[in-house]
C-alpha cells in the first residue's frame, strides 16, 4: 500500500460511524467490565488504566492553566503520581490537583456516550495518539510498559477491529473507567492521608478534605447519571 492510499484509509477511520444499535458486543463488554471490576485479581490488572487517566487528568488541566507538565509514574502497586511545575499556590495548583479523581469518571462517561453514538473509531484513534505522545512523559520503565501496551491495544483496535468490536471495546473501557473512578475514590475515603489529593488540597487551601471529597462525589454522580441515561436510552425499545 502506498502512502497516499494509507493516508486516505487512515483519514476514513477518523470519521464517526452511524449510531449503532445495542448489540451482542455491547452486552459482552458490559459483562466483562463488571467482572474486571468485581474480581480482586482482575481489578489489580485493570487498575492501571484508571491510574493513567487519573494522572493525565492532573497533567492536562495543569497544562491548560499554565503549569508545566514534567512527567508521571504508574507504580508497580498500580498507584501513581504526576508532576506539574508552576506557582506553589493559586488556582492552577488547586485545579490541577483536584482534576485527578474526576478524570476517569468524566472520560468514562464520554466514552460510553461516544460508543453509543458511532464515535468509537474516532475515540480509539485519538486515544492511541494521546497515549503515544504521553510516552515522552513517562518517568519509569514500568510506566513506559503500561502505557505502551495500552497504546498498542488502542491502535490495533482502531485499525483492524470491526465496528461492533470497536463499540464493545470503547463501551467496556468507559464502564471500567467510570466504575473504577468510584473504587479509587472509595479507597481514598477509607484510608486517605495528607499525601493523597484531598489531603493535599486541604493543605493548599485550608478547606477540609471532606469537602473536596464531596466535590468528587458530585462530579462522579453526575457522570454516572449521564452514562446511565445513555445506556438506558440505547437498550430501550
Amino acid at each position: 500500500m502506498n502512502f497516499s492510499a494509507w493516508f486516505s484509509d487512515a483519514l476514513a477511520r477518523t470519521r464517526p460511524d452511524a449510531a449503532p444499535e445495542w448489540g451482542s458486543w455491547a452486552w459482552i463488554a458490559a459483562g466483562i467490565a463488571a467482572v474486571l471490576i468485581a474480581v480482586p485479581l482482575l481489578w489489580l490488572m485493570t487498575r492501571p488504566v484508571v491510574t493513567i487517566v487519573h494522572e493525565l487528568g492532573h497533567a492536562i488541566i495543569g497544562i491548560l492553566l499554565g503549569r508545566r507538565f514534567s512527567g508521571f509514574v504508574v507504580n508497580s502497586n498500580m498507584s501513581g503520581h504526576a508532576v506539574t511545575r508552576g506557582k506553589s499556590r493559586g488556582a492552577g495548583l488547586v485545579l490541577s490537583t483536584w482534576a485527578g479523581y474526576p478524570a476517569p469518571a468524566v472520560v468514562g462517561a464520554v466514552l460510553i456516550q461516544a460508543s453509543l453514538s458511532g464515535w468509537s473509531p474516532v475515540v480509539l484513534g485519538i486515544g492511541a495518539g494521546l497515549l503515544t505522545v504521553s510516552l515522552l512523559f513517562c518517568r519509569s520503565w514500568h510506566t513506559v510498559w503500561v502505557v505502551l501496551v495500552a497504546a498498542a491495544i488502542s491502535a490495533s483496535a482502531w485499525w483492524w477491529a470491526p465496528a461492533e468490536l470497536q463499540q464493545g471495546l470503547v463501551l467496556g473501557l468507559g464502564l471500567v473507567l467510570l466504575i473504577g473512578a468510584w473504587r479509587h475514590l472509595g479507597a481514598v475515603i477509607r484510608g486517605g492521608g495528607r499525601g493523597d489529593d484531598p489531603g493535599a488540597l486541604a493543605t493548599a487551601t485550608r478547606v477540609p478534605a471532606g469537602l473536596w471529597i464531596a466535590s468528587f462525589v458530585l462530579v462522579l454522580g453526575a457522570c454516572t447519571a449521564w452514562a446511565a441515561r445513555a445506556i438506558f436510552g440505547a437498550v430501550s425499545p
